[in-house]
């Protein structure tokens, strides 16, 4: 009992480090944007993708074999490329959504990437979910709608509210494009690697962005006023979204793409206690209340593990707390064991299956 609860503590822990760490996305953010009056998604996402081209484009570039860069690009740059636009268009359409809705629904729309997650890993992943986890992602959800409450209550409608339905239809569209994102990213890391995928994304994501950048954002960027305290916000952002996204697969790999979504929901609150300091926002004793609802859901949630479906071509069973399940006795299971591997590991001998 003691080492599951380590394992439950850690992998809360976990999730809460990429919330802290989204938390100083949204504050170096809303710095530039309302400080100094820098909006620059585009350019701030082409940093990001920059430095994980420098760090692990160029691992894979001097790797040797199968898993080098280039024996990738012939196997897989098109799958690589197609999750690349599909990455960067999310982050922009979200970031879009501000200038045309208000950040309760913002905050709202965006847990739209729980259900997407949850579909299609129960399609493609062939996961398959127990009652207790979905109570865990309801009791999640309660606890974000009882914050967005808490917002409405002390009067926080930031956000302009122009064209309120084009904006709510951006954050559905990014929050889908999310949620096929991070699936992604569970397929790759747990049967890939950590490093094949941040490489690809560095390559691919700052090529396109490089590209929508020339295109979309050349003006904005040269309006920008630099100085240090500018340069500085934007080394922030870029360490905090680097952060992110090098810390995110190891998370993923442990858990779920769906038990990371989440974990994340609670940033929004990091960001809000940090307001109180910062921008002087009012407080409620709601926002503590539905702090605690969520960290519940999320125990409810990691308190039991997922099993994968009978699935020749995958692999053995896995645990949301990363601990494959023993095998069980050979007397016709109804669930087979099957394990997640890295690529170069040979999978238990089952029957062939001839797919057309």
């Amino acid at each position: 009992i003691r080492e599951a609860s380590e394992k439950l503590l850690l992998t809360l822990a976990l999730g809460q480090v990429l919330s802290l760490l989204i938390c100083g996305i949204g504050l170096t953010s809303k710095y530039l944007a309302t400080d100094y009056h820098a909006n620059t998604p585009v350019f701030q996402s082409f940093l990001n993708y920059i430095l994980l081209f420098l760090v692990y484009t160029t691992t894979l570039a001097v790797r040797q074999g199968e898993e080098n860069l280039l024996a990738i690009l012939k196997r897989r740059w098109w799958k690589y490329m197609i999750l690349g636009l599909i990455d960067i268009e999310a982050n922009y359409l979200v970031i879009k959504a501000y200038q045309y809705t208000t950040l309760t629904s913002i905050q709202l729309l965006d847990c739209f990437v729980i259900p997407v997650a949850l579909l299609l890993s129960w399609f493609f992943l062939l996961v398959r979910y127990k009652v207790v986890h979905f109570v865990g992602v309801g009791v999640c959800l309660l606890g974000m709608g009882c914050m967005v409450g808490a917002d409405v209550l002390v009067g926080r409608q930031q956000g302009l509210g122009d064209h309120k339905l084009l904006g709510d239809l951006l954050v559905l569209a990014g929050a889908t494009l999310y949620g096929i994102s991070n699936v992604c990213e569970e397929f790759i890391v747990k049967n890939l690697s950590r490093v094949e995928f941040l490489g690809m994304m560095g390559l691919f994501g700052s090529f396109f962005s490089g590209i929508q950048l020339a295109i979309m954002e050349h003006k904005e960027l040269l309006k920008v006023q630099w100085d240090w305290q500018i340069g500085l916000l934007y080394i922030g952002f870029s360490a905090c979204m680097f952060g992110l996204y090098s810390f995110m697969p190891v998370v993923i790999k442990r858990t779920s793409a769906t038990a990371v979504n989440l974990s994340l929901l609670t940033a929004d609150l990091y960001s809000l206690f940090c307001g109180l300091f910062l921008f002087q926002y009012k407080f409620s004793g709601l926002y503590l209340l539905s702090f605690f609802i969520i960290l519940l859901g999320l125990v409810l949630y990691y308190s039991s593990s997922t099993y994968v479906a009978q699935d020749p071509l995958v692999y053995k069973q896995f645990r949301n707390a990363g601990n494959p399940v023993p095998d069980t006795p050979n007397v016709e299971p109804l669930e087979p064991s099957v394990t997640y591997s890295s690529l170069g590991q040979e999978i238990e001998e089952e029957p062939r299956v001839r797919v057309a």
